[in-house]
């Protein structure tokens, strides 16, 4: 009891030397204020003969020096006084310990985010990057003061480092550190209330849905929670129920249609206790202009091409080359897309599904366009009709599809023409059947003077198969024997083309 009396005397004594000191140095700045002489300033600058001036120089010194002894003495005034604060709130200040008079009580923390920037979004490898302020409340008794004891301080900045503050991380966090870094200072209260409103950028793990690409809808949450102090140590608590968006600057890319928060407790298989944390929903949407100009409306005006190819004309060689052009335009698209979107096997876009299946029938044009070119150049010296095509295009074919061949037309009209003459007119049935007798007969004709060229083509044929046995046997110089040969196979080509041309006027 003696020991603590003296040294609560002791205290009061060197309270009371302070105060003296105190009073002693605010006396001697006040004493100081006052302004000397115009004879002592001119003194002091060692000027023999002062110059006349229009006021009086005793006045312009003396205001000038007042005001900065006065702006000098609040300026250290106020320095002792906030040193003195300083000195008293942080000599004895542990930072480890949790704020509460307590230990059952837990530490009331108000959680607010702030958003500035949405700077990426990755969605090859799923990743949302923000840049976020995350504004943290609270009160810690054991830095409290009397503004009136300390010449009316009430705010004061102390570094992050220097007092407690709760480990709230980001636990969805794809790439860099959990934790906040604590390099800003906090604002103190002189009721004990801190805010501390630390920057921060996160990468965040956010799954995407990427099956209406480019027209595509996200929603990214950011979680955040205490480490290590749970709900009984920590509760947290939700400032509004919406991301603060005063500040945000808007993406080139991508909008924010909502951004709410929610407060979950949630007990983990690993702990016993209860944690709290605060989840950001945040729903945004793509901008599509970009991938509609560039992406969207090429693909659809190329594959519109491969239906150009059956319009061009089979002796048109260029009908190939447009559908392997098609092709390779939409390959590079096809890349373009597995470039942007994300690897996974589980959704696909359908973007990409539209482009696969136009490669496939733009590959289905390209088969049906050399089938067509290789019907096309065969000819009869170089191919012969086999008998199932025969069948099919000539047989079947047109009963299925009500064709007829242009003989049957004419002959079929023919006698129409025939029954409705002879039911119309009995009484020049004779002359009717006489006309129709002589059109037969001319027809007959007609078919029979084309047979007799067939005939005499076929004989100069022998004749030329002849002339040609001759040739071969007959004894020549090689140099002719090649000219011969070249001429022969004019030839033939020549008649060959001459005979599918009358073979054609004799069907039609």
């Amino acid at each position: 009891m003696w020991q603590a009396e003296q040294a609560s005397e002791d205290k009061t004594l060197m309270e009371e030397e302070k105060g003296k000191h105190r009073e002693r140095k605010r006396e001697k700045v006040i004493s100081d204020m006052r302004a000397p002489d115009s004879s002592e300033l001119w003194s002091r600058a060692s000027v023999s003969n002062p110059p006349r001036l229009p006021f009086h120089p005793s006045k312009l010194a003396r205001g000038n020096f007042v005001h900065f002894k006065y702006l000098l003495y609040r300026d250290t005034t106020a320095c002792e006084s906030e040193e003195r604060l300083f000195h008293k709130l942080f000599s004895q200040y542990n930072q480890f310990i949790r704020p509460v008079e307590n230990v059952s009580d837990p530490v009331t923390v108000y959680f607010e985010v702030a958003i500035t920037q949405l700077t990426n979004v990755d969605e090859v490898n799923q990743i949302m990057e923000t840049n976020l302020w995350l504004r943290h409340i609270w009160n810690d008794y054991k830095l409290r003061w009397d503004p009136r004891e300390y010449d009316g301080i009430e705010f004061v900045r102390v570094p992050a480092d220097k007092i407690w503050k709760p480990d709230i991380v980001l636990y969805n966090n794809a790439v860099g550190d959990f934790q906040v870094e604590g390099k800003t200072k906090a604002l103190l209260r002189y009721d004990g209330m801190i805010t501390w409103t630390p920057p921060a950028i996160f990468k965040s793990s956010c799954p995407m849905d990427i099956t209406f690409f480019p027209f595509d809808h996200q929603n990214c949450s950011l979680k955040f929670g205490s480490w290590t102090y749970d709900k009984a140590k920590i509760d947290l608590l939700i400032i509004g129920s919406k991301v603060d968006m005063n500040d945000f600057w808007e993406n080139s890319e991508w909008e924010i249609v909502d951004a709410s928060g929610y407060k979950h407790d949630i007990k983990y298989n690993c702990c016993e206790e209860i944690y709290t944390d605060i989840t950001y929903s945040f729903y945004i949407r793509r901008l599509p202009m970009f991938y509609t100009i560039n992406l969207i409306i090429p693909c659809l005006f190329i594959s519109f091409l491969t239906v150009l190819v059956f319009y061009l004309p089979s002796d048109c060689g260029e009908k190939v080359t447009l559908c392997i052009s098609v092709l390779l335009s939409l390959t590079v698209f096809l890349l373009v897309i597995t470039e942007t979107i994300p690897s996974t096997s589980l959704v696909i876009p359908l973007v990409g599904e539209y482009l696969l299946f136009t490669m496939i029938f733009v590959t289905l044009s390209i088969v049906i366009t050399v089938f067509v070119l290789n019907i096309h150049y065969r000819t009869p010296t170089t191919h012969t009709m086999p008998k199932w095509v025969k069948t099919v295009f000539l047989s079947l074919l047109p009963k299925i599809l009500l064709m007829q061949r242009p003989l049957e037309q004419q002959k079929k009209s023919i006698s129409r023409k025939n029954k409705k003459g002879s039911g119309n007119a009995p009484g020049k049935s004779k002359h009717s059947k006489h006309k129709d007798a002589k059109l037969h007969k001319e027809q007959r004709c007609s078919q029979c003077d084309k047979a007799t060229e067939l005939t005499t083509t076929r004989r100069r044929r022998l004749s030329h198969q002849s002339l040609k046995w001759m040739a071969e046997h007959m004894e020549y110089s090689p140099e002719v024997k090649d000219v011969i040969s070249n001429v022969q196979f004019i030839a033939e080509n020549m008649r060959s083309q001459n005979e599918t041309k009358e073979v054609r006027e004799v069907t039609t």
